[in-house]
């Protein structure tokens, strides 16, 4: 147990601030915030001969997957969560528009105060008004990969082993550094059912 605790300390004070405020909410609440049940596999062996070889990306709604294809080969198979009603994630032919390492939604997040406490949380900048003396912050969503002109992207999030995203592909927080490293601005995306 103290070798396990060891390796925790050791790991989570390896990770970015943004990271380790994902890994902190997410043991709160007893989601697996970027975690995955399923944690998917990375093929270092094909990665490491990506040179001069095309690299694409499929994500299959009905399995909640997302395949990286180098070549005719995948390289990285990771769980994903997308949209929780049907339609909000897309399926067509897309590609990387943007990548931000350390984005914030501009849609959805919460009311913080003046000193960055959360006054109300879960909250859609489109539809909720702020409270007095709070303003919009919004939701953290690292290693973000944008698809869409509406801004749908993959990114670190919950992945509760369902669809349950306003329309983005959530990754697990490894699958989603993994990926951000691997794929070049204008990485062909295609979603499907």
């Amino acid at each position: 147990m103290k070798l396990l605790s060891l390796f925790f300390l050791i790991t989570f004070s390896s990770l970015h601030a943004e990271e380790r405020t994902i890994v902190k909410n997410s043991l709160r609440s007893s989601l697996p915030l970027g975690i995955a049940q399923e944690k998917g596999e990375i093929f270092p062996q094909i990665l490491e001969n990506k040179s001069n070889k095309p690299i694409s990306i499929r994500i299959s709604l009905s399995q909640q997957r997302l395949f990286v294809d180098v070549g005719d080969k995948c390289a990285i198979i990771s769980p994903i969560s997308s949209g929780r009603s049907p339609g909000w994630t897309p399926v067509g032919f897309f590609k990387i528009l943007e990548k931000d390492e350390v984005h914030r939604s501009n849609i959805y997040g919460n009311f913080v105060d003046r000193d960055n406490r959360v006054i109300r949380r879960g909250v859609d900048a489109r539809l909720d008004s702020a409270p007095t003396g709070t303003h919009f912050k919004g939701a953290s969503m690292l290693y973000f990969m944008k698809i869409t002109e509406k801004g749908v992207g993959m990114h670190v999030g919950i992945l509760p082993g369902y669809p349950a995203s306003h329309g983005c592909i959530r990754l697990p927080l490894e699958m989603a550094k993994s990926i951000f490293k691997t794929v070049p601005l204008n990485t062909p995306v295609r979603v499907e059912e």
